[in-house]
């Protein structure tokens, strides 16, 4: 997993907190439809429709964004679309 930063924002800590984020999952040769299908559906909690779609959008523009929201969930998502060795990006 890798982390594009369109810009940093840290608390007083040095944290990142409350920070917008977008997953971008990547297309590739070797998963299965069917797999980055149930992935998704595992990930993001979506409905088979959704996955699908985005499963076809990854499929023909090569990435999509599969999920937006706050940075420690985009993590969440990101580590179990890994689970399966898909190639993912954070983008906060």
């Amino acid at each position: 997993m890798s982390i594009g930063f369109e810009r940093e924002e840290k608390s007083s800590v040095g944290t990142l907190t409350n920070i917008p984020a977008k997953v971008i999952l990547y297309n590739d040769d070797w998963h299965t439809f069917e797999e980055v299908i149930y992935q998704l559906i595992k990930a993001i909690k979506c409905d088979l429709e959704t996955a699908q779609q985005l499963t076809w959008e990854v499929h023909n523009k090569g990435k999509a964004v599969v999920f937006e929201g706050d940075f420690e969930e985009a993590l969440k998502v990101a580590n179990i679309l890994e689970e399966i060795d898909l190639s993912v990006e954070i983008y906060i």
